[in-house]
């Protein structure tokens, strides 16, 4: 396995050179960065922008292994709007193509909603709707994905959709495409299972991991807390991913401190070091 960040763990405003600057100085192999509507990385760069940023990556000896988005909460995948949807679409069909220049290996994608607590305003969709709609986008972008030569990881967030293993693995094998798998957090599964049982459902099929740490008394948003200070079960995903032969990037996804957010970062390689067996003597 080899260890990754996200780029959220930084402190809002960090430029994605900063954020790969400080991942290979914390002793990240990895990192993974985010596209925005707007912005340094966004919808907007320049071909010769996303080569430089990659050429940055090159020069610090620390690989751009995914691209991640908030632009399939932003527009449903699955709302009732049609003009929305394609919104979504079509943002998603640039995250992959962007991904590839980045010399990406994954696309963190967002399935859609039939609801979200955190978005304040949000649609609700009738379930049976979401789900034939996100299987139809699935559709049409896995072979756009396999031409890119981008693995898209469906991500199991708090979207009141595919909220157990047994559903995501059904929805997955029902796309049924090499290129579309699940980007597993663990964290996120705490809310309502037990990660170590999703990653033995979903077996083959996780391509990437984000690793967070919960605490379910109370629950909530505010309930994301430092690693290894919550209720995952590490040694027990440990296990889990060992046994379904996992051997792809595992990245924090943490909370950035209000007073000097760098240090998030530091602790987050460490704990990581810990919970993985890594760089210990």
């Amino acid at each position: 396995m080899k260890k990754g960040i996200n780029a959220w763990s930084f402190a809002p405003g960090t430029s994605p050179e900063e954020v790969l600057r400080l991942s290979h100085s914390a002793g990240f192999q990895g990192a993974e960065l985010v596209l925005g509507e707007t912005g340094k990385l966004s919808l907007e760069s320049s071909p010769q922008e996303l080569v430089s940023l990659r050429g940055r990556a090159e020069e610090l000896g620390i690989e751009i292994h995914s691209l991640a988005t908030m632009l399939q909460l932003q527009y449903n995948m699955v709302s009732d709007n049609p003009v929305v949807r394609q919104k979504a679409l079509d943002a998603t069909k640039v995250q992959i193509e962007t991904a590839k220049v980045l010399g990406a290996e994954t696309a963190l994608v967002v399935p859609g909603y039939v609801g979200v607590d955190f978005i304040p305003d949000a649609e609700t969709v009738r379930y049976d709707r979401a789900y034939d709609r996100a299987l139809e986008a699935f559709s049409e972008l896995a072979p756009f994905a396999e031409a890119a030569g981008i693995r898209i990881g469906v991500e199991n967030v708090w979207n009141r959709f595919l909220t157990t293993p047994r559903e995501m693995r059904g929805f997955l094998d029902e796309v049924d495409s090499h290129y579309v798998g699940s980007y597993f957090d663990i964290g996120n599964a705490l809310g309502t299972g037990f990660p170590e049982q999703w990653i033995e459902i979903l077996g083959h099929r996780i391509v990437k991991v984000h690793v967070k740490d919960y605490r379910t008394n109370p629950g909530g948003l505010s309930s994301f807390v430092d690693l290894l200070s919550g209720d995952v079960n590490f040694p027990e995903v440990l296990r889990a991913l060992t046994d379904v032969g996992f051997n792809d990037y595992c990245s924090a996804e943490v909370t950035p401190y209000r007073w000097h957010p760098e240090q998030s970062v530091y602790n987050a390689s460490a704990s990581m070091d810990r919970i993985f067996g890594w760089n210990q003597n």
